[in-house]
């Protein structure tokens, strides 16, 4: 069957949580855009409690070139932006945020400059000479700074002259970039970088100025966990990607349960009479403890446990964590009173020999992943 004259599309993808009261306003001027393009938009809700969703389904009744993606039980930016960019139908693709600070109209100069230089990616960047920004406090504007310093340094070199990895503004060719993005984490930090750490160096790419306006309504959505993400980026950058995001995130919560556990034990050390070997399980069950709570909270937020489920699951971890705090006793033990009376290389040992299975099975049995 012949498919005649194929229909020029340009896909728009647009993350939404609590956006009520931007997202028409922005949709209206994207149709307004006059290009040589048919419009496809894309809206990936992640179950917003203020009715975005629902005012986003009654609107593409009316107007059929609106697609919604209703998430329940998954969430994040990568994984939204990802799951809209899969679902286009576009050869063009674009990923606007949906609080209205990006200028639409900015998307008919990102695309002149992708065909007019033969790019793979354009991004809107807020850092270059001729931007405006007036949507980031001075606080903002540092952060983004560190943030896109410690980036650059952990990427390829041919993306070196780039000023803005985090930004949320990207046009991008589906045929070049489409293998990259079926690979990104969707636990990931920001689309744009892991699509930059993914490639290693093989996209063309360049930057246009952005006006970067204010937020009229609604609030950042950056907290803990989105510095806690980049974080685990950089960390899985620089390692090359060789343990999963979530090992690393794991691994890192674990590094700070070293920190309670040998801070528990020389507080009890100095305030008590009593002898190493028998503070050490009190130790490793306040280490335990905490490393639930804060994989609860970053690692598997995806999965968060709340209300009873919360403690089932603090019960389940410690069951599961019940024969490597045992083994993490009987090691540290061991080789306090066979190898060394360093007590700082006996808990070591211990926690060391310990962490594949408490990531494993924990994974598993307490968080369902």
């Amino acid at each position: 069957m012949s498919l005649g004259n194929t229909i020029k599309i340009l896909s728009i993808i647009i993350p939404t949580f609590n956006e009520h009261e931007n997202i028409i306003k922005l949709v209206n001027q994207l149709f307004q855009l006059e290009m040589e393009y048919e419009k496809e938009i894309i809206i990936v809700d992640d179950d917003s409690h203020d009715g975005t969703a629902s005012l986003v389904r009654e609107y593409s009744k009316v107007d059929r070139r609106i697609r919604l993606i209703s998430r329940f039980g998954r969430s994040g930016l990568a994984s939204a932006i990802k799951e809209g960019i899969l679902c286009a139908s576009g050869d063009l693709i674009a990923v606007l945020d949906a609080d209205g600070q990006h200028e639409p109209t900015t998307l008919l100069t990102a695309i002149e400059k992708l065909r007019n230089d033969s790019l793979d990616i354009v991004i809107g960047s807020r850092f270059l000479n001729k931007s405006i920004i007036k949507g980031l406090t001075s606080k903002r504007k540092s952060g983004s700074s560190i943030a896109n310093y410690l980036a650059r340094v952990s990427l390829n070199n041919s993306y070196k002259d780039l000023t803005d990895f985090m930004s949320g503004f990207i046009l991008l060719k589906r045929d070049a970039s489409i293998e990259f993005i079926k690979q990104i984490d969707v636990n990931g930090f920001k689309f744009l970088y892991e699509l930059l750490s993914l490639s290693k160096g093989k996209l063309k790419i360049m930057e246009i100025p952005l006006f970067f306006k204010e937020r009229k309504f609604g609030s950042s959505k950056l907290d803990l966990a989105v510095v806690w993400d980049f974080l685990i980026s950089l960390i899985h950058t620089f390692s090359q990607r060789l343990m999963p995001r979530r090992a690393v995130s794991f691994a890192l919560v674990g590094s700070f349960g070293v920190i309670v556990q040998m801070t528990t034990i020389y507080c009890l050390l100095a305030l008590t009479a009593l002898e190493f070997e028998t503070l050490l399980p009190i130790g490793v069950i306040f280490a335990a403890t905490s490393n639930f709570i804060i994989n609860n909270a970053l690692t598997f937020r995806s999965n968060k446990l709340k209300g009873l489920k919360f403690y089932i699951g603090l019960m389940k971890f410690l069951i599961v964590s019940s024969l490597p705090i045992i083994a993490n006793v009987g090691i540290a033990s061991l080789f306090y009173n066979q190898f060394s009376a360093n007590t700082f290389l006996s808990q070591l040992a211990g926690i060391i020999v310990v962490f594949i299975w408490n990531y494993a099975a924990s994974s598993k049995v307490v968080w369902n992943n």
